[in-house]
């Protein structure tokens, strides 16, 4: 069954969807079938695809108003083992539509479970609001991967998504588990990068990826030419490190080989 992974922060311009864009192509790369759910009406993951939406016909929002299944809305990519379920600016208004549902919170779950079977990974990019998309991805995930961008103010956010968290555990999710936070748009020299990820670090511990995304060019640009980075540059410091970290989730999501230990009889 395949791993369904909300990537969120409320706070906006943290590298979420980049992070998506990126890590979802070097899974592809890696040999896993991933889909992205593009759940930002901004539509940065559509766009960094190359996806004219212009020409699309379905997108997530037609999905979760019942429009359309889930697989007439996923559009194949240029790039190994991507897929994405697109979006345009009509979903900013799915928010206000799916108030007046009777399951308004569990509506993207229910359409993503029949993708499970299809996919090793299933992404699905946040906006940067505490709205009913948010509570929705957050219900429909089995995780969430914080992204945080290392600055005070991106504590702020962090915490707020903790709270968030743990609402939409206590409500819709009980299950939903935070599968890291990662550090973007690092920048080493700075001291207040070392500040910011040791407070981090020594609150949150192992839940903190060991990988870090820099500051770079190549992620910059790639967008612009409707390429992840490990297209664009696959020898940039970007393409690198987005390469570790996908290894490193998948290291994380193997189960353990340590023998269990037999109780005492």
């Amino acid at each position: 069954m395949g791993k369904v992974i909300a990537v969120s922060n409320q706070k906006g311009g943290v590298g979420k969807s980049t992070t998506v864009v990126n890590l979802a192509a070097v899974l592809g790369k890696l040999g896993k079938k991933v889909l992205i759910v593009d759940f930002d009406p901004q539509g940065n993951t559509t766009t960094s695809f190359a996806i004219k939406k212009s020409r699309i016909k379905n997108t997530i929002f037609e999905v979760i108003t019942d429009e359309c299944e889930l697989v007439e809305a996923i559009t194949a990519t240029e790039f190994t083992g991507v897929s994405v379920v697109p979006t345009t600016q009509n979903l900013s208004g799915a928010a206000v539509r799916l108030l007046t549902q009777k399951d308004k919170a569990l509506r993207l779950r229910s359409k993503l479970d029949t993708a499970r079977g299809f996919y090793d990974y299933v992404f699905i990019d946040c906006p940067p609001t505490l709205d009913m998309l948010t509570i929705n991805a957050l219900a429909a995930a089995d995780s969430v991967l914080i992204p945080l961008q290392c600055e005070f103010l991106s504590l702020e956010g962090l915490v707020e998504l903790s709270d968030t968290i743990k609402r939409v555990q206590k409500s819709f999710n009980p299950e939903l588990s935070v599968e890291g936070i990662l550090f973007t748009m690092y920048v080493e020299r700075y001291k207040l990068t070392s500040q910011v990820t040791g407070q981090v670090r020594k609150k949150f511990g192992s839940l903190v990826f060991d990988t870090v995304i820099p500051r770079n060019v190549a992620i910059s640009e790639a967008p612009s030419y409707g390429e992840p980075v490990i297209y664009y540059d696959k020898k940039s410091k970007g393409a690198r490190a987005y390469e570790e970290l996908a290894k490193e989730l998948i290291k994380r999501d193997r189960p353990s080989s340590k023998p269990k230990k037999k109780g005492k009889k």
